[in-house]
């Protein structure tokens, strides 16, 4: 199967997509340039700047690089007093003197240890920064943001494509093997499910678990296991008429065992590509959660929350706030079918 995927460029496309997330999202921290724990260093001075806009960040305390360890996933420093935004920084008489972002009148520093020895406090504190997608209303790193906000999608995907597995797998088991009163009442409640809007479930689990991250991937998760139960009941009910599948009951294999050892193995195929699918649905349904504010909660970084935030500029020049995190979902939601296009082609013994 592998040689069949390698062949198909929309499957290396979009694995190469999601392998570079996942490397976003492990390292998290390492590798932002806002290496902060939620890429939240806000800068009110310096809000707003166009893409490519360079500046001279002075810190009260500098802030120490996180070891490897505490950088990964949702890691990252913590930023301990003031940061102050400049074009130029220079010592005069003493004195620290600077240009505020976009301003010509000059100002002092007047912090009490800027004062003591201006010059070994700038060697110690002054940064300098380029804001290569310039910075959001609250003056923080765009491009940080959105690379921190990558490890929110991805999370809330598997763990609630996980969940789904789980539920799934186990009540569509049920009904396909073991049939009759079983498969009856499982059915009816996966009928019940299935006809509610998949939104107003999110909405109403979300609403009773309450706002945040965890509730989300729960929320998601609970709502997508239908589909998986269906496939696997309808796949259980083909299999258990197999002659092989008979020839364990006569042997006298246990039903666990032919479930696990004879049957589920079986129905791996359909269920991957279906995995691909719930996945990209999450990623979607989890964005818009976050939109309407019910989503992961500030200060997390969330590709969802900040389209909320920043959907109005879209006619104004500070567009790319809400267009790329929109432009990143999109490309991880296509990377996503087609991985799971390129697995149902690959899966298919006609080919």
């Amino acid at each position: 199967m592998l040689k069949k995927l390698l062949k198909i460029p929309s499957f290396i496309f979009g694995f190469s997509v999601i392998l570079a997330l996942i490397v976003l999202s492990v390292l998290g921290a390492n590798i932002r340039p806002d290496y902060t724990k939620n890429a939240n260093t806000q800068l009110p001075s310096a809000a707003k700047l166009e893409p490519g806009y360079t500046v001279q960040l002075v810190y009260e305390n500098a802030p120490e690089k996180p070891s490897i360890f505490e950088g990964l996933f949702f890691g990252g420093s913590q930023l301990i007093g003031n940061v102050l935004a400049a074009d130029s920084v220079w010592v005069q008489n003493g004195n620290i003197n600077y240009y505020p972002v976009r301003s010509k009148d000059v100002e002092t520093l007047t912090w009490q240890e800027s004062k003591t020895n201006p010059k070994d406090f700038l060697k110690k504190n002054l940064r300098s920064k380029t804001f290569y997608l310039g910075t959001d209303g609250f003056g923080r790193d765009v491009l940080s943001r959105v690379m921190a906000g990558s490890i929110v999608s991805l999370s809330v995907g598997v763990i609630s494509v996980a969940i789904s597995l789980i539920i799934g797998l186990f009540l569509g088991a049920l009904a396909g093997f073991y049939g009759g009163w079983i498969d009856k009442l499982v059915m009816w409640f996966v009928n019940v499910i299935w006809s509610i809007p998949t939104l107003l479930v999110v909405l109403a689990v979300t609403l009773a678990l309450g706002k945040g991250f965890v509730q989300v991937f729960i929320a998601v998760g609970l709502t997508m296991w239908v589909e998986v139960a269906r496939v696997v009941r309808g796949q259980f009910m083909q299999l258990k008429e197999k002659d092989f599948i008979t020839a364990t009951r006569l042997m006298g294999f246990s039903s666990w065992r032919i479930i696990t050892k004879h049957m589920l193995p079986n129905v791996t195929g359909p269920l991957i590509v279906i995995v691909s699918c719930n996945f990209a649905t999450a990623i979607l349904l989890e964005a818009g959660l976050s939109f309407l504010g019910i989503g992961a909660q500030v200060p997390m970084a969330s590709w969802g929350g900040m389209i909320k935030t920043y959907f109005a500029y879209i006619t104004t020049d500070f567009a790319h706030l809400c267009l790329v995190p929109g432009a990143c979902i999109i490309v991880l939601v296509l990377a996503l079918m087609l991985i799971g296009n390129a697995l149902r082609d690959a899966l298919d013994v006609k080919m």
